[in-house]
């Protein structure tokens, strides 16, 4: 007589290292696409909410071009960063040209990131191109980020398919990391 394999089941243990190694060498993303964007759309956004907010420094000379470089430059070496420590966290010894293409897939799972620091980019030239000041252009940026926050969360977990209260619960959450960068500026400065 032979024992059955166990059914799966909520509680049975499921090979994700296996199945995300698998994924990466098929070229495919190691999360969903929705987890990519929820994690590093956040981060992005707050990472420019963030130097947004230490840019601009009160009776210093307001400089918004340059500060868009900043915010973009900045954003696309974390992005680099993020993605090089993932891919060093979970690669082995391995000799061969995959691991290299498996460092090039986690690079591009990054993008998100970069693309969330977009507008904040886009408010600083757009404050360069028409002369807007330095604190209401901080402020309309840390207010836009924060309603991105909200929205970010709230659209994924829909799209992860909470129901609607719960999602504005997360999206809730999401914005009041904004909302904790507003404070800290205004306390700072």
């Amino acid at each position: 007589m032979t024992a059955e394999p166990p059914t799966a089941g909520p509680h049975t243990p499921q090979p994700v290292a296996a199945d995300a190694e698998r994924a990466a060498r098929a070229g495919r993303p190691r999360h969903d696409h929705a987890a990519d964007w929820m994690f590093c759309g956040v981060y992005g956004t707050v990472l420019a909410s963030g130097l947004l907010a230490a840019l601009d420094e009160k009776g210093g000379t307001y400089t918004p071009f340059s500060d868009a470089s900043w915010v973009l430059v900045t954003a696309i070496t974390a992005a680099l960063a993020h993605g090089y420590a993932h891919h060093m966290s979970g690669h082995r010894q391995d000799p061969s040209r995959r691991r290299w293409r498996l460092l090039a897939v986690e690079l591009w799972h990054e993008w998100p990131m970069v693309a969330a620091a977009l507008p904040t980019v886009l408010l600083l030239v757009l404050a360069g191109v028409f002369g807007w000041e330095a604190p209401g252009t901080t402020a309309v940026g840390l207010g836009l980020n924060t309603a991105l926050l909200f929205g970010w969360g709230t659209a994924l977990s829909l799209h992860g398919g909470s129901r609607l209260l719960p999602a504005l619960a997360v999206g809730a959450a999401d914005a009041a990391i904004g909302f904790a960068i507003i404070v800290a500026n205004a306390l700072i400065k």
